[in-house]
This record gives C-alpha cells, sequence and structure tokens, in this order.
C-alpha cells in the first residue's frame, strides 16, 4: 500500500509539473508571464532568500511551483522557503493544504497564529484587519528564518481589479505595486511574481490537473448561514470584477487598457497628485510649466 502511494505521488508531482513545462498554454500563459514580470520589474536579485507565502488557494499554490521550476533553470543562485501560516484553520482545512503540498512536491514550512480567534468578534472590516495581521506575521516568521523577500500570489486580475476599485469607491488613482519595500521590516520586500498571469489560466490550469484548493478558509464567513450571503459575496471586489466582466462584452480589450492606464499618467492632465503624503495640486506648478495647454487633452 505505501508503495503504491509513493508512486501515486510520484506521478502527481511529474503530471504536473511537465504540465507547466511541457503543455503549450501554460508555459506561455502562465510560466513566460510568470518569468516576464520577474525580470521585468527585478524581482529577484543573486543571494535572495524568498519566503514563497502559501495560503492554500490556486494562487499561491502555483505560485510555489512556479518558483520550484524557475530555480530548475535559474541564471543565479536564490533560495526558497515555502511558508504557510495557520492562523487557525479548521483541521479539514489544514489537511487539504499539506495534501495538496504533498502532491505537488512542495516542501511547508508550517507555523500557527492565533489572527482568526483575534478577528472573529471584530465587526467592522474584519477582512483587512485579518489581511494586515497575516502580512505582519509572514514578515516576522520570514526574517526570523534568514529570508529577505515574501513572496504573494497576487495576479493579473488582482491587480486591474485594485485599480478599478481604488477609483470607484476610493477617490484615488492607486495600483498594486508589483514590489514593496516593507516599512516595518527593515530590509524586507514583498514582490508579486504572478502580476502578469491571468486568472482564468490559473483556473484552467487547476483543472486541468484535477486539483482541489481552498476558496476561503475563514472562520468569519464559514460561521455565516448559506442563506445570508457572505462578506465575500458582498465586496466591492466582487462587484468590480462583474463590471469588468460586463465591459468586455463590448470591448475586449477592457483589462488590458485597465492595466496599461497605469504605466501611462500623463501627469500634465492630473489635477493633483500626492507625493510622500503631501498633496501638490496643478495650481502649484501651473504657471511655470509652460507644457500644460490644450495640446494635452483630447476634448473628443
Amino acid at each position: 500500500m505505501s508503495e503504491n502511494r509513493d508512486e501515486y505521488i510520484k506521478a502527481r508531482i511529474k503530471g504536473i509539473e511537465e504540465s507547466i513545462s511541457k503543455t503549450k498554454r501554460f508555459r506561455k500563459g502562465i510560466f513566460s508571464r510568470f518569468t516576464k514580470a520577474i525580470t521585468e520589474y527585478d524581482l529577484i536579485q543573486p543571494g535572495d532568500h524568498i519566503a514563497v507565502c502559501i495560503s492554500g488557494g490556486k494562487d499561491s499554490m502555483l505560485m510555489a511551483k512556479l518558483f520550484q521550476e524557475l530555480k530548475k533553470h535559474r541564471k543565479f543562485p536564490f533560495e526558497l522557503t515555502f511558508l504557510v501560516m495557520d492562523p487557525g484553520y479548521a483541521d479539514r482545512n489544514r489537511k487539504r493544504i499539506e495534501e495538496n503540498a504533498e502532491i505537488m512536491g512542495i516542501p511547508l514550512t508550517i507555523f500557527e497564529s492565533d489572527i482568526f480567534d483575534a478577528v472573529y468578534t471584530i465587526e467592522k472590516s474584519p477582512c483587512y484587519l485579518c489581511a494586515r495581521m497575516r502580512r505582519g506575521h509572514l514578515y516576522s516568521k520570514a526574517k526570523e528564518l534568514g529570508c529577505n523577500k515574501i513572496a504573494l500570489g497576487h495576479h493579473f486580475d488582482d491587480v486591474i481589479e485594485t485599480n478599478l476599485m481604488a477609483m470607484l469607491w476610493g477617490a484615488q488613482i492607486q495600483t498594486m505595486m508589483p514590489k514593496l519595500h516593507s516599512t516595518n521590516f527593515e530590509g524586507m520586500e514583498l514582490i508579486r511574481p504572478m502580476y502578469l498571469v491571468r486568472e482564468e489560466d490559473i483556473i484552467a490550469w487547476r483543472d486541468y490537473n484535477d486539483l482541489h484548493f481552498l476558496q476561503c478558509a475563514c472562520r468569519f464567513t464559514e460561521s455565516i448561514s448559506k442563506e445570508v450571503d457572505t462578506e465575500e459575496s458582498l465586496s466591492k471586489r466582487k462587484e468590480t470584477k462583474e463590471l469588468i466582466k460586463k465591459l468586455k462584452e463590448t470591448n475586449p480589450n477592457v483589462e488590458m487598457n485597465i492595466f496599461n492606464s497605469m504605466h501611462n499618467v500623463n501627469l500634465s492632465t492630473v489635477l493633483a497628485y500626492k507625493k510622500d503624503g503631501v498633496v501638490h495640486p496643478f495650481t502649484e506648478f501651473y504657471d511655470n510649466d509652460k507644457k500644460i495647454n490644450d495640446k494635452d487633452i483630447n476634448d473628443n
């Protein structure tokens, strides 16, 4: 029985790895975009020790496999630790993460926290608080393990949804950056190597390999009756996702247009910008900048 199990695991690992390296759709749509983001945004340097943060969902589990594939073809040395924080998962959810890691060949480093207990009684924005606490715990543990970076699994769709949400509900132009220096953990950096990978390709890869990942293992949403809309189903992110989907019906380029807009900000046509917490209105530089004229504006 043990031998059969070992052979099954080996076969599963091989199939999953070959789906990334040899299947044209996933190599082009996933691995190539993963490596492009790393190169384009300069996310990894020689000698880095990266904590690949795994939540148990499809995005972070795929990211772990992509990092393993990248290391096989590495052009310079770097180290990986596959880090899982258990914030208080139900036993079945933690078991699901461990079983998926086994059949994917991912060696986990697991540590525990009491985040779910801490936010369970919070009525206002428990998900926001949970996310902030998770990140702090991950930074702390990663630094303790000798890592200088943490990698999160946010993908292309997360990025464009965040861009649009910031405008529609936050009244600001702001994007989810591909990398950030930590303000609270000196020498630590956050990177998002899945930045250019589309969610539809991640879902297709998951289904191709018949993998079943965690959706949301939060105790808050688990405790709510199925007849009642959860915070997730009422979230602004879901509304934004549906809006983009609707716009795509008449404009197939809408997703790339949202993404590219963050690369094409025309400072000559913004009313104000904020730098280091200080707001600079256009009137501050209007008279000294003769380049601000009606040629910059498309009135059509």
